[in-house]
């Protein structure tokens, strides 16, 4: 299963579910929690919007 995340700004990314710890309301933002590439923690960074995507699913 994979997430697709919505930035502010129109662009997007793809992250596997296992790594994405949190995604929640603070200031009145969305935020998201994933584990770092190196595996040294997590970073926060806004979001507008999110869906998850599950096996065999095609998306452009």
């Amino acid at each position: 299963m994979m997430v697709k995340f919505y930035y502010p700004d129109g662009d997007w990314c793809y992250r596997a579910i296992q790594t994405v710890h949190a995604i929640f309301h603070k200031d009145g933002r969305l935020i998201a929690r994933a584990e770092k590439s190196d595996q040294s923690g997590f970073y926060e960074f806004e979001i507008v919007e999110f869906e998850l995507i599950g096996p065999g699913a095609r998306h452009s």
